[in-house]
């Protein structure tokens, strides 16, 4: 089946009914460790909103992001593919643009589907002008960031608007309009309009991550309006800005959830809430002073899972199981093949992502990952592999392989492999297989200009 065919198929010749196609709500934060969510264990940081999506649905205790940085973990989002297939496997400045063969979830939900499509916030998959730009890879309306590094500041002078520049004049002096409150109004409103047709509305927040330019120049790049509600608290402003920066982002999924409700697509909406890799150690920040990553060993630009499993949330009223929870191991390359199960349409052949929707809905013949594959190019090439109870994970190129027992070590604090061989070398043949050379992506040696994005 070629691109063009996946593209022209219709809900009618896949799934011959007429029932209304589920709206679809991806919310996905900006570096949110598995540990900073009061449903999943958070102590000081107050996130009801969320908490209460999780109370209403699904949560996931074994979800992974599709890397330990932004622009992969995107790209295994958007494409079904993890980071051993996709287009980008680490950060580049400028962005590396996905090509017009790199099929997005967003073109086969518009062209097969007839979705009306959004993003809002950040998109690190091209600039604008390129073949990787959002309104040239399926979406109909794109308000935010013009690339990685732009995402960086919370108060730009300007945003772009689909193809056009916005001007935001009252930041062109003291700083007044917070970009990821005006990014919020702008996707509430495309919630909100009276249109038939169902929707994919993708929240790309840039919160907690850090300003990372202004954190080098004052110490505290956590840059928020206000630190309330913890005006009173004393910890360090860094940390006390952070708890303030998930709080707001809190208070934007309740938003979001409100507009649905107000437009009368709340129950026919399913919104998955997650993060787009593991918490960071930047703008001042101390990971753990709320202990971000929760058990887990590692942040962000690590492999080991408090640089790759991130919390992550499916309500959808009347479909998925109010306070319900899943050990099913699942991953950002996933989201594709299941969003073309919602909407009815042919999954392309090839991926590396497999449906996740009977483990929504609570429908039999649940597909199993055999494992589940990351690699890693900045100023190394790592690798990592979870197989079952196993985790197997190799820092940097020509180290041996580390080897973990989940089951009884999920801080990852015992390397096993001497006393399992066996698990090591099937981990190891993974490692060797799971992947193909990518020109962009050399092994073995640092990323052109590779950075803190």
């Amino acid at each position: 089946m070629t691109r063009r065919d996946l593209l022209a198929l219709t809900p009618a010749l896949l799934t011959g009914a007429a029932a209304p196609k589920p709206n679809i709500v991806f919310i996905l934060a900006d570096d949110l460790g598995y540990g900073n969510l009061g449903c999943y264990g958070a102590r000081q940081i107050k996130t009801p909103n969320i908490d209460r999506l999780a109370a209403e649905g699904m949560r996931f205790t074994d979800a992974y992001a599709g890397s330990t940085v932004c622009a992969p973990s995107r790209c295994a989002l958007m494409t079904g593919f993890h980071t051993g297939h996709c287009r980008t496997r680490g950060n580049k400045y400028p962005d590396l643009p996905l090509r017009p063969q790199d099929l997005t979830v967003t073109e086969l939900l518009k062209r097969g589907a007839g979705y009306r499509t959004g993003l809002f916030g950040k998109w690190s998959l091209g600039n604008l002008g390129t073949t990787g730009h959002p309104t040239r890879k399926g979406f109909d309306e794109w308000f935010g960031f013009f690339n990685q590094n732009h995402a960086h500041t919370y108060y730009p002078e300007a945003l772009v608007d689909n193809d056009t520049i916005h001007m935001l004049p009252a930041n062109m002096g003291t700083p007044h309009d917070y970009a990821p409150d005006v990014i919020l109004e702008r996707g509430l409103a495309f919630l909100a309009k009276p249109d038939p047709r169902p929707l994919f509305a993708k929240f790309s927040f840039t919160i907690p991550h850090a300003n990372n330019e202004l954190g080098r120049d004052t110490g505290n790049g956590m840059e928020v309006p206000s630190a309330a509600p913890y005006e009173a608290e004393k910890w360090p402003a860094p940390d006390r800005n952070f708890a303030a920066m998930v709080t707001r982002l809190d208070t934007a999924v309740g938003r979001i959830v409100e507009a649905l409700v107000k437009a009368g697509k709340a129950d026919n909406t399913l919104i998955i809430f997650t993060s787009d890799n593991g918490p960071h150690r930047e703008g001042g920040h101390d990971p753990d002073f709320f202990d971000d990553n929760g058990p887990l060993r590692g942040i962000k630009r690590d492999l080991y899972e408090g640089g790759i499993r991130v919390p992550m949330i499916a309500r959808w009223p009347g479909r998925v199981k109010a306070g319900s929870q899943t050990d099913l191991r699942v991953a950002f390359w996933d989201f594709l093949p299941t969003a073309c199960a919602l909407a009815g349409i042919a999954t392309p052949p090839g991926l590396d992502g497999i449906s996740f929707l009977p483990t929504l809905t609570g429908a039999a013949g649940q597909r199993r990952h055999e494992y589940l594959y990351w690699e890693f190019h900045e100023r190394r090439f790592a690798q990592a592999v979870r197989m079952g109870q196993w985790k197997g994970v190799r820092p940097n190129a020509g180290e041996p392989l580390e080897l973990y027992d989940l089951k009884s070590d999920i801080g990852e604090t015992r390397n096993v492999a001497v006393a399992h061989p066996d698990v090591a070398a099937r981990l190891e043949r993974i490692l060797a297989t799971a992947r193909r050379e990518s020109p962009d992506w050399p092994t073995g040696a640092p990323s052109a200009r590779s950075g803190s994005r």
